[in-house]
């Protein structure tokens, strides 16, 4: 929506543009808001977060702390006129899980990856046996191998992505460890 100013002017929301800062897979990941537009008194937030102000005197702001997954940065004016959003994906993954159905960690998967494609994750166990290969889109590894329930114990994963940076596609694989607890 649009609305008009005392001096004629039409508000609109902010347009901007938000970019991960860190590597994939930081602990802690950052996002930049910057290459701000618009007529206004602007304000952002991550997902459902409080808003906030550009810094003084600053023509962006960054979130820190931001956990690996997909999260949506919206930015308003304040008198009104709408939002925008970009949706963006930071990678990581959970350092444990606990299957026990409670609805809180009950499955294990590679956060932010659900929207690429040509991923392929791997499971192994301490001995280096094949236990799962997960779709990033998926509902995540159960703790199980055949039906079984699987100890509680560190286990292994392999994961292959690819980063696009100026036109130049690069394939990575990381290869890290987790902890299931029972």
């Amino acid at each position: 929506s649009t609305t008009s100013t005392a001096a004629g002017r039409q508000r609109h929301p902010p347009q901007f543009t938000a970019e991960v800062t860190t590597e994939a897979f930081a602990e802690d990941h950052e996002i930049l808001v910057s290459n701000i537009t618009g007529i206004g008194d602007n304000e952002f937030r991550l997902d459902n977060g409080p808003w906030r102000e550009l810094p003084a005197g600053q023509s962006s702001l960054t979130f820190q702390n931001v956990s690996g997954g997909s999260h949506q940065v919206s930015g308003r004016d304040k008198n009104g006129c709408g939002t925008f959003v970009v949706a963006v994906d930071t990678l990581g993954y959970p350092e444990f899980f606990t299957p026990n159905q409670d609805g809180y960690n009950d499955t294990w998967n590679i956060n932010g990856l659900s929207n690429r494609d040509n991923v392929k994750i791997y499971i192994f166990d301490r001995y280096g046996k094949l236990l799962k290969q997960l779709n990033p889109g998926g509902p995540g590894w159960d703790g199980t191998f055949n039906g079984n329930e699987m100890p509680s114990s560190d286990y292994w994963f392999n994961v292959e992505y690819e980063v696009e940076t100026d036109s130049t596609t690069t394939r990575r694989t990381l290869k890290d460890n987790f902890t299931l607890k029972r």
